[in-house]
Order: C-alpha cells, then structure tokens, then sequence
C-alpha cells in the first residue's frame, strides 16, 4: 500500500479541486478526486445519484471510493466534504498527511455559487452550510495533520501553505506561476 503525498479535506468550497491540482504539478505527481472517481464509478454526477439512489448510497460508494484511493494513490488526494463523516473513512486517515482548508461562508459561496449542483446545499444554501460546518468542522480538525486557512489567500498562497504546513518541497522547475488571478 502506498499512501497518499497529501490529503486534502474540507467543504464545499474550500478549494480541494484548485489546490489538490496545484499541489501535485508542485509534487511532481498525480492528482485524484474522490468525487470525480464515484461519478465515474456510477456513470453519473453526484446530484443524481443523491435523486436516484438517495444519500445512503451516494456515501456508500463515498467510502468505497476514499478506501480504494487511499490504498492505491501515492499522489494528492482530494475528499469529498462529507467523507470524514464516516468513522471508517476517519480511522482510514489516521497517520496520513492530511490538511484541513478551512474557509470562511463568504468565499464558499462565491467560489461555489448559490446556484452549483450541490444537494445538500440545495435548498437554504447558506444556512445550510453553517450547518454541515458546525457538524464536519470537529471532524475535518480530528482528522488534519495541519489546517490552512485559506481566506484572502490565492491559490499559490494556499499551495505554498499547506506545503510549509507538511514540510514538503516543490519539485525544482515545476512551479509555476499563475498571473491571471
């Protein structure tokens, strides 16, 4: 088994798709996304299996996909947000270099938009948000290694961060800069 370089968790929102890609071209490796790998899987996106199979099974399929990615990835891995909620995901990450994005309602909402194909931020999307984050945020710290906040911050500063956070160093050559921002 080889573990994963970096594991990154947190909300909707946090930035694990833009940093965890960020991280591997940094590292020199690849990049998985268990959400993307469970669409894959179900050869649907996620709002539809929550509609057509319901939740349970969408986090089945959630567990399924972080045990196979965490025993095969050696790369950056990115987590869906609820993942940490099962005990048999946490315990999973146990001893993993795992970071916690930490962001703020403000920037979910505009990274995420109110109207994103998100189901349980469907209806009351704020609100909602502060719930699932009152629930995960125990969770997401219980689990990290390290937590970077990433209010205020662009997503070199955010790669730059949790690389500090995990003393890892960049590939030499491999950074680069992105001055669209």
């Amino acid at each position: 088994m080889t573990a994963p370089a970096v594991v990154l968790v947190g909300p909707p929102g946090a930035g694990k798709s833009t940093i965890g890609a960020l991280l591997a071209q940094r590292l020199g490796t690849g990049y998985r996304d268990t959400d993307a790998d469970i669409e894959k899987t179900a050869g649907k996106p996620i709002p539809e299996i929550f509609i057509d199979e319901g939740e349970p099974h969408f986090r089945e399929l959630e567990r399924q996909a972080v045990r196979a990615a965490v025993a095969g990835h050696p790369g950056v891995l990115s987590l869906g947000g609820g993942a940490i909620m099962d005990d048999g995901t946490r315990a999973l990450l146990a001893g993993l270099p795992v970071v916690f994005l930490d962001v703020e309602l403000a920037d979910a909402v505009r990274r995420v938009g109110l109207d994103a194909p998100r189901p349980l931020l469907a209806i009351n999307p704020r609100q909602r948000w502060r719930e699932l984050m009152e629930a995960r945020r125990p969770l997401y710290t219980e689990v990290a290694r390290a937590t970077v906040a990433t209010g205020g911050r662009t997503p070199d500063e955010v790669a730059d961060a949790v690389l500090e956070a995990l003393h890892l160093a960049p590939v030499p050559g491999d950074r680069t800069q992105d001055t669209t921002q």
